[in-house]
């Protein structure tokens, strides 16, 4: 079902993982280092032309809560990019606090999977378009990848290709996909997983995890995707979102802002 042509429109996403107050970055998901201050780095993204911002909160579903609503209205008054937030959201109430904070997507990973009829309670309320399902997937056998919660740590026992098709089933919108066996390494997209996910659903799906220099964009944009997120790239400034896009351009993709 990707759309596996040149020229297709495919979104730049600036992701910035929040820990308490700070912009941070791991490998795997894992040994966290500060990066800043995440609302200069967002309306910095904004001003070199990011398509969407992605806020996660990374400890919010260990600690039961979602910290995020302060720097979410500190952007939206900043910013003029579709915002997405996602990291400890596990009800309606949750997601009506993050959209009151100036949110226009939620992210909702670990209570989608504990409580799939919140799937389709979203979507139903807010519409599909708001509704994405969060998905952190680590390979466990060649061509199968198992969806993970609370940063890659918890297994589910479930399916990703199949939970995907589930999700989107109830009602999910668009799909956020993690590779955690890519995230932080800067050694490229998981293509495979990428791309079996785009072949399942119709929707669009954007990937995260693994990008590292120009070659990865054009390999992960054959599979169909949607939209691209960066993070360590940006974040550590080894490239800026111009480069990146006109990275994305030579791959053959149109992309905003890059004629």
């Amino acid at each position: 079902m990707g759309a596996h042509v040149a020229g297709r429109h495919v979104r730049i996403i600036a992701r910035l993982d929040i820990k308490g107050p700070n912009l941070i970055k791991g490998i795997h998901l894992e040994g966290l280092r500060v990066v800043g201050d995440p609302h200069e780095h967002a309306v910095r993204y904004y001003a070199e032309g990011v398509d969407e911002l992605l806020f996660i909160d990374i400890v919010a579903s260990l600690y039961q809560r979602n910290n995020l609503s302060d720097i979410i209205k500190r952007a939206a008054d900043r910013v003029y990019v579709p915002i997405t937030v996602g990291g400890g959201i596990r009800s309606l109430a949750d997601v009506a606090t993050m959209m009151m904070s100036g949110a226009d997507k939620v992210a909702i990973n670990t209570a989608a999977l504990a409580r799939p009829e919140l799937v389709t309670e979203v979507a139903r309320r807010y519409g599909s378009q708001c509704m994405v399902l969060g998905v952190e997937a680590k390979r466990i056998a060649p061509g199968k990848w198992e969806a993970y919660t609370d940063n890659g740590r918890e297994r589910t026992g479930k399916d990703v290709v199949q939970w995907v098709r589930e999700a989107v089933d109830r009602g999910a919108g668009e799909v956020l996909l993690t590779s955690v066996d890519q995230e932080g390494t800067r050694k490229g997209f998981d293509v495979p997983l990428v791309q079996q996910v785009c072949d399942a659903v119709n929707v669009p799906v954007t990937a995260s995890g693994g990008f590292g220099r120009a070659e990865d964009l054009a390999a992960v944009a054959a599979t169909g995707v949607s939209a691209i997120a960066v993070a360590d790239a940006l974040h550590w400034k080894r490239m800026t979102l111009a480069e990146i896009k006109s990275h994305a351009a030579a791959a053959g993709l149109d992309v905003r802002g890059v004629s």
